[in-house]
């Protein structure tokens, strides 16, 4: 029987095809069990998609709370229901004259934290049911403002009524919304017209495959050495080296203290009580725990074998 391949694949995700769809394409490439995403990119969109595969999908929600990083177009002048290019326009108005200097000021001032309020047309929920759909079908609902935070900000290239931008955000942040609040800052409305994801949970654009890549592998092997094993996969989490009694407790899951993982034996951060990497002496990943409520035990988040 063949091993089980189990890590993330980086995936370039192309434009024109839904995350769902993309996950599928990766889990038929590499004919694996269960394969999931960590954070959806909308069908127009492209770039990192981070593709959880097997045991890596119970690793997930450790990176759906992690800074992201977008190259972006925003065409001012025209405002859309979606916020983006596959809208319909609800708005047009001259560009006003800005010197470079006056947009780069105009952007600066959407830098650091603030309240964002999610678009219509999102894959939120109310009471179940996406909010994209009960927009199509004329019943829109409006979610309340939210706390974003934007990290960097910085314009690229200007041919107005386009302007290049990259942007650095929270998780939870929509460009095209970022997009939509500059035009109306501006008095001119914008949408958001071209979005790539260039950074996500710790990887970047020069680390992801293409479709058509992975399609083209010829075996097992091939696959395998595009896959991120699991223990390289947390790169932000400190990492703690367990000995065979330590590793013995986690198999049984018996209760972990302080003195099985002394903060002095842990490497990287690991102040606070977040999660940490509990790995074997060969490096392989075998459990997430992280420190309980008071700080004497640590619960553990999953256990690998």
């Amino acid at each position: 029987m063949r091993p089980e391949l189990n890590g993330v694949i980086v995936l370039d995700k192309p434009a024109d095809i839904t995350s769902a769809k993309a996950v599928a394409e990766v889990k038929r490439s590499l004919g694996a069990a269960k394969v999931g995403h960590t954070g959806t990119l909308d069908p127009f969109a492209t770039g990192v998609l981070l593709c959880c595969v097997n045991q890596a999908t119970r690793l997930a929600r450790f990176f759906l709370h992690g800074d992201k990083r977008y190259e972006a177009l925003l065409r001012l002048g025209i405002a859309t229901d979606t916020q983006d290019a596959t809208g319909r326009e609800v708005h047009r108005a001259p560009v006003p004259a800005l010197t470079d200097a006056q947009l780069r000021s105009l952007f600066d001032r959407f830098l650091g934290p603030q309240w964002q309020q999610p678009p219509v047309y999102a894959a939120l929920k109310h009471q179940g049911t996406p909010l994209y759909k009960l927009a199509r079908q004329g019943r829109p609902v409006q979610k309340p403002p939210r706390p974003v935070t934007i990290t960097a900000l910085r314009i690229l290239h200007t041919a107005l009524p386009d302007v290049r931008f990259e942007v650095g955000c929270s998780a939870g942040t929509y460009v095209r919304t970022l997009c939509a609040d500059i035009g109306a800052a501006m008095g001119c409305g914008g949408h958001l017209a071209e979005l790539r994801r260039t950074a996500s949970g710790g990887f970047t654009i020069a680390e992801a495959v293409s479709l058509e890549r992975l399609r083209a592998l010829p075996d097992a092997q091939a696959r395998r050495r595009l896959l991120v094993p699991m223990e390289s996969v947390l790169r932000h989490l400190p990492t703690f080296q367990a000995d065979d009694a330590v590793l013995a407790r986690v198999a049984q899951g018996q209760p972990l203290t302080p003195v099985q993982l002394p903060e002095a034996a842990i490497h990287g951060d690991a102040t606070g009580h977040g999660p940490l990497k509990v790995v074997d002496a060969q490096g392989r990943l075998r459990a997430v725990v992280e420190r309980a409520p008071g700080g004497q035990a640590y619960n553990y988040c999953c256990v690998f074998s």
